[in-house]
């Protein structure tokens, strides 16, 4: 089956207008309100002590089917993917660690340096001159966790035109459905934490993010970096216990003993420490309209590199206005060189006629 340019000129014309008008109309929908069932994380930069176990967990839990990081059916070879079986093709997959990038490292270990399309949560480090003193900004280090922080008005929601990501309206986590996506990656422009992550060397490339391990909730579980830190520095609970706990925290007088929960905010299982002096405020709180996933550190988040331009307003009342303008780029972009070949094809052949003369 052909088509004609001339089709085709306007089915490119019609996705333009679908894009350009499509899309404002489902982010006035959006809800700027905490849904009523929403879960989170809070991170304790404090009490990490950069073993790395939430980002090796977080790949293990996440690359079974209806996690994050699966794909189904992903072997070897393309040709195997028509032999397997379907118990195959539903099998967990070999977690994606990123074994290379490090001087000696030779894939003996995960080496996660960034967020990636095979990392979802990542640990990193700073330091000042000697790094001696833990959580001091000179002459010391911190560490601090990267991943999505799963927004209450999500920027990445509101600009994509094919509804591939979605914000759950009961629990309010922020997820990705595959099959709906085309590539564009306006998701990656609109989120201003730069989460979203592209498969860039994939066959078939996805976009990756934390997705807060919602696959695990109707087993009884909850996100796997909560679950494997030793230390509490994540856990995982209900938005609003977490920004009361996450206040508290900051308002206590350093030196003060507190038993800090391990794994989850209710959970028995406490690490009894002096708390720290915090550093400018609850991360999460107002960025962007306030995000489900809060941190607190000991040192100033501009010093971790953290964007200290994000507004205190919902994200999608702002990118719309500029990413509403792409697929009419696009277009114009199109028609113009289709024009331009129409012209020069035209002197061509006039030049070719007039040496024929």
């Amino acid at each position: 089956m052909s088509i004609s340019r001339r089709n085709f000129l306007k089915g490119a014309a019609g996705s333009g207008v679908l894009l350009a008008t499509g899309a404002p109309a489902a982010q006035a929908r959006m809800s700027k309100e905490l849904p009523p069932e929403a879960v989170g994380l809070l991170y304790d930069a404090t009490l990490c002590i950069g073993c790395k176990s939430c980002v090796v967990n977080c790949k293990r839990a996440n690359s079974v089917p209806g996690g994050a990081l699966y794909k189904e059916g992903l072997v070897p070879a393309v040709a195997d993917s028509f032999l397997c079986t379907k118990s195959e093709k539903n099998a967990p997959m070999t977690p994606p660690y990123e074994t290379s990038g490090l001087k000696g490292n030779e894939g003996v270990w995960d080496a996660a340096q960034d967020l990636t399309g095979n990392t979802l949560s990542v640990i990193k480090v700073y330091k000042n001159g000697t790094g001696l003193q833990k959580d001091a900004a000179v002459n010391g280090h911190a560490f601090f966790k990267q991943q999505c922080l799963h927004c209450i008005t999500p920027a990445c929601v509101s600009v994509c035109p094919a509804g591939a990501f979605r914000k759950d309206p009961h629990d309010g986590t922020v997820y990705y459905e595959a099959y709906r996506c085309i590539g564009c990656r306006y998701c990656q422009i609109g989120c201003p934490f730069n989460v979203p992550r592209y498969e860039w060397g994939a066959v078939w490339p996805e976009v990756r993010k934390c997705q807060l391990c919602r696959h695990r909730y109707q087993e009884g579980k909850y996100a796997a970096c909560a679950e494997s830190c030793p230390t509490g520095a994540t856990i995982f609970g209900k938005v609003r216990d977490l920004r009361e706990e996450a206040k508290r925290r900051f308002a206590m007088k350093a030196g003060t003993m507190y038993e800090y929960p391990i794994q989850t905010l209710g959970s028995t299982f406490t690490n009894l420490r002096p708390s720290a002096a915090y550093a400018d405020r609850v991360y999460g709180l107002t960025e962007a309209g306030g995000t489900q996933n809060l941190m607190l550190s000991g040192i100033s988040f501009d010093l971790l590199g953290f964007n200290k331009d994000i507004p205190s307003s919902a994200l999608p009342d702002l990118t719309w206005a500029y990413i509403a303008k792409i697929p009419w780029v696009f277009l114009g972009v199109f028609l113009g060189g289709t024009a331009l070949h129409q012209i020069t094809s035209r002197m061509n052949h006039s030049d070719k006629e007039g040496r024929h003369d």
